[in-house]
């Protein structure tokens, strides 16, 4: 081969190189390599042709035109909305709208929309806009998920025609004034303080009316055991006074007996268990006597006195 090109003319020779030369250039610029989760639009003269799949794909040189990689990954576009509610507040509603180019639909995603963020985010602000001012504050935040699912099924509806597929559309907060945020933090931490004293004063009603109930407990079993004493008392008196009065003795005397007893006996107690350091006590030597005299006049006068009110009854 080598004395065949020495024997071909020169020119010959250049022309045969230019040609492999072209052949390569054009073959390597025929063969064109599209990346995952992408795809390319081809244009022949300018008119759309057909979808580069991921992968080897081959072009017409020069004739063939391959457009820059179209993303077929899940986009997330996040756009603030300034609006206000029924009650005029006015608040920020965040929305992340997650979205992706629809991969049997390329052809429209790549030539229908000049921006389609532009286009996404317009028809965000409308559809927020319009759900937003028919809710109360209090509603927009119970009803957030709701909102989330109206803009994207409203979304979904127009931009498939645009071959873009909304996966989801999130409202991730809903932020009010400062001033409307700390007026609301004010009411409910007084709503908060409202019901902490209603609390402690149903405790401390609690605590009272148990207190009375054991009170009144505590005096019923205290009246039923002063009486129940006093019971036992007139039972133990009347039956001294039987025995006395069968031992010869008069019904009076008995009677005396049984006061100077109890005189006596509440000397005793008030000089064991009283408190008081000085107790008074009569020093003659008939002293006791003169104590029984007296017991003994205070229940003749208490007898006469019986007997003239029986007098006036009769």
């Amino acid at each position: 081969m080598h004395e065949t090109l020495n024997s071909m003319h020169p020119l010959v020779v250049f022309s045969f190189f230019v040609a492999i030369i072209l052949a390569i250039l054009l073959i390597a610029k025929g063969v064109y390599v599209v990346r995952q989760q992408t795809a390319c639009v081809v244009e022949r003269l300018g008119r759309f042709k057909r979808i580069l799949l991921p992968g080897l794909n081959f072009i017409i040189p020069f004739i063939d035109r391959a457009s820059r990689p179209v993303s077929l990954r899940i986009v997330q576009l996040d756009i603030k909305v300034d609006t206000k509610t029924e009650d005029n507040v006015f608040v920020k509603v965040p929305v992340a709208v997650q979205y992706q180019v629809n991969p049997a639909k390329v052809r429209e995603a790549y030539y229908k929309l000049e921006d389609p963020q532009e286009q996404i985010e317009s028809y965000v602000f409308d559809i927020v806009r319009a759900e937003v001012p028919r809710k109360t504050l209090d509603d927009l935040f119970l009803s957030k998920d709701d909102i989330s699912e109206a803009v994207q099924d409203s979304l979904q509806k127009v931009m498939d025609e645009y071959g873009f597929i909304i996966r989801r559309s999130l409202i991730t907060d809903i932020t009010p004034d400062a001033k409307v945020a700390a007026a609301m933090n004010s009411i409910n931490a007084a709503k908060r303080n409202r019901e902490a004293a209603e609390h402690e004063a149903e405790a401390a009603k609690i605590k009272l009316v148990a207190a009375a109930a054991a009170e009144a407990e505590s005096k019923k079993l205290q009246g039923e055991g002063t009486a129940n004493q006093r019971k036992a008392i007139a039972l133990g008196i009347a039956e001294s006074v039987r025995i006395l009065h069968e031992s010869g003795v008069s019904e009076r005397e008995a009677n005396a007996i049984l006061l100077a007893t109890q005189f006596f006996d509440m000397q005793q107690s008030l000089g064991q268990n009283s408190k008081a350091t000085t107790i008074f006590t009569p020093l003659t030597a008939n002293g006791g006597g003169e104590a029984l005299t007296a017991i003994m006049s205070a229940l003749s006068a208490f007898s006469d006195f019986d007997r003239q009110e029986n007098k006036k009854l009769d």
